[in-house]
């Protein structure tokens, strides 16, 4: 099974070259708004879900205000889905919930998925220049 996500924060695979965009550790603001978003596939839909997130992995890294934005698949339970997400604070993320590609994905959730998204909301610590 294949990880629905680059490894390394930064690394994306683009007409099969690898590019390297400039995420710094130290540019994260302390305290910044950190997220870790669930979503599990119905059963059957595992490809489909699959197909409709992929997307968001570029989406969401071109929005201005993201700053870490992760997906990843269980090896164990494919479409089983965690996003790591980190953005400047909770404006920033409410901008990234209303941005059209991801209220697009939302959409599809009642077809798609069991349930909703299970979302944990988190404060960024031990990240001070």
């Amino acid at each position: 099974m294949a990880i629905a996500a680059p490894a390394l924060v930064g690394r994306a695979e683009q007409g099969g070259a690898a590019t390297q965009a400039a995420v710094r550790y130290g540019e994260i603001p302390a305290g910044a708004y950190a997220v870790v978003a669930e979503v599990r596939a119905k059963p059957g839909m595992e490809e489909k879900l699959r197909e409709a997130t992929l997307p968001l992995v570029a989406q969401v890294r071109n929005e201005p205000r993201n700053l870490v934005y992760f997906l990843h698949e269980d090896r164990a339970a494919p479409g089983h889905f965690i996003f790591y997400e980190i953005f400047a604070s909770e404006a920033d993320f409410k901008a990234h919930n209303a941005t059209p590609h991801v209220q697009a994905w939302f959409a599809r959730l009642p077809e798609l998925a069991e349930g909703g998204v299970a979302v944990t909301h988190m404060q960024l610590r031990g990240n001070t220049p």
